[in-house]
């Protein structure tokens, strides 16, 4: 199916993080700064269901389970049919997968972490994140490294000083309120 929609860069981002990179807390960065920035509220549950599958997905593959199925049965509330279309995703075959993912997450005999691809509909938005991943030299729908302990681990090896420093600024700023 080919549709002409433009898409939020953002989102382009997402993508080529969720399938080339296999980034789950950068697809979480970019699409939560995004969601955060922006004026309109339209697609927002869909945003706010996209950065959950990828935390779910973050979390299982650091063999978090309990963060992993919180964070799929939210994404399964928060993503509609409808938004999910207007995305490029094929919402049913979509849906369907991350409700096996949850049945898997919570299945006494849990298999080893595999990746998922979202299933993109819109054949420009697919030849557009192929052409971004051959200009980057990488390649779309690859595997998970998961012997790349800095992507499996992302989120406690960052630098936070910065987001620290804001914290602190923020607290002092309202106790001055105060």
């Amino acid at each position: 199916m080919t549709q002409q929609t433009q898409y939020p860069e953002e989102y382009i981002d997402y993508l080529i993080y969720f399938h080339a990179e296999r980034d789950y807390f950068e697809c979480h960065e970019i699409l939560e700064e995004y969601w955060k920035e922006k004026e309109r509220p339209e697609l927002d549950e869909a945003w706010i269901g996209l950065i959950q599958v990828a935390v779910s997905l973050y979390h299982q593959r650091r063999n978090n389970i309990n963060g992993a199925v919180k964070m799929m049965e939210s994404a399964i509330t928060n993503l509609n049919i409808r938004d999910l279309y207007i995305l490029g995703i094929d919402a049913e075959v979509f849906i369907i997968q991350l409700e096996n993912r949850l049945k898997e997450l919570t299945s006494t005999e849990l298999k080893n972490y595999s990746d998922l691809n979202i299933p993109l509909k819109d054949d420009q938005l697919i030849d557009r994140c192929k052409q971004i991943c051959k200009e980057k030299n990488i390649a779309w729908q690859s595997a998970s490294d998961l012997m790349h302990k800095e992507l499996i681990h992302k989120h406690t090896l960052r630098d936070r000083t910065e987001v620290i420093k804001t914290r602190e600024w923020a607290k002092a700023q309202k106790n001055k309120g105060n």
